[in-house]
């Protein structure tokens, strides 16, 4: 009952805001990897996620006998965030994202340009000019990268919309392997911050949000856990209470005990 009433309240007054819209969850969720779309829709719809991004280079347009997302996930309740997973070329993830705004309509993006297969880390010279070549172009671009907070300061400066780390290999589950880069990053950006691969779990997601981020992406370590349904609802509750604990505002850290009562009347 008390996390109900908590997220209700947040709900009231804290959004997340990409370029002019506003969200009430900070959760995305990706739409990847799951067992059937059926499945897929079942976690987005627990997890509280509004917006759920979507490999445009493996939608299904071709075969009519085959489902396709949108008969379990309806755009006009849902945001897609058409994305440019695996792309490895600023070329591939420029015609990928015209294409989509020429099937779609889309102007909202995700932006990934990968640098090699085997570690699936981001190409940032690449990344670099597609987003700038994309804004130019009308796109609203959210831009997939690494945790460098200069790189991060470059991308917004060529019209980034918002700014999203990974906080390790993408599918790795590893959790935030730097944190004082992701500080860093979000001391120097107003732009949403939002951790973008590498979780494994939800007590990832609440450090992420502890951490100042004002969102999440996640995809792997919900549709590859052992039961996706359950995942996806912790990680709701993990970012919210994560959001909560930030918004309270954590205690100083010290390097010796101190007592929660002063000597002052003891018996």
């Amino acid at each position: 009952m008390f996390i109900l009433l908590v997220e209700d309240k947040m709900k009231k007054k804290d959004f997340l805001k990409i370029s002019n819209k506003k969200y009430k969850s900070r959760l995305i969720v990706g739409t990847g990897k799951y067992k059937n779309f059926e499945e897929c829709a079942k976690c987005v719809k627990l997890s509280g996620a509004e917006i759920v991004t979507v490999a445009v280079r493996r939608v299904n347009i071709q075969d009519k006998k085959k489902p396709i997302l949108m008969d379990y996930i309806n755009p006009k309740k849902i945001t897609y965030l058409p994305n440019t997973a695996g792309c490895f070329t600023s070329s591939e993830a420029l015609r990928t994202l015209r294409l989509a705004r020429e099937i779609g309509g889309w102007k909202l993006v995700k932006l990934e340009v990968l640098g090699d297969k085997k570690t699936l880390f981001p190409d940032m010279i690449e990344t670099l000019k597609s987003t700038e070549v994309l804004s130019k172009e009308g796109f609203e671009v959210m831009v997939y990268c690494n945790d460098d907070p200069l790189m991060a300061k470059r991308l917004e400066n060529v019209g980034a919309v918002a700014i999203m780390p990974l906080a390790a290999p993408i599918g790795s589950g590893l959790g935030i392997l730097n944190k004082v880069n992701i500080k860093i990053i979000r001391s120097q950006t107003k732009l949403p911050l939002i951790i973008d691969a590498g979780l494994g779990q939800s007590s990832d997601a609440a450090i992420a949000m502890e951490l100042g981020c004002d969102g999440v992406l996640i995809n792997t370590a919900i549709a590859r856990a052992k039961n996706p349904l359950k995942m996806a609802e912790a990680m709701k509750f993990s970012v919210l209470a994560g959001r909560y604990s930030y918004l309270a505002g954590r205690i100083q850290t010290i390097d010796f005990g101190r007592r929660s009562t002063t000597n002052k009347g003891i018996i």
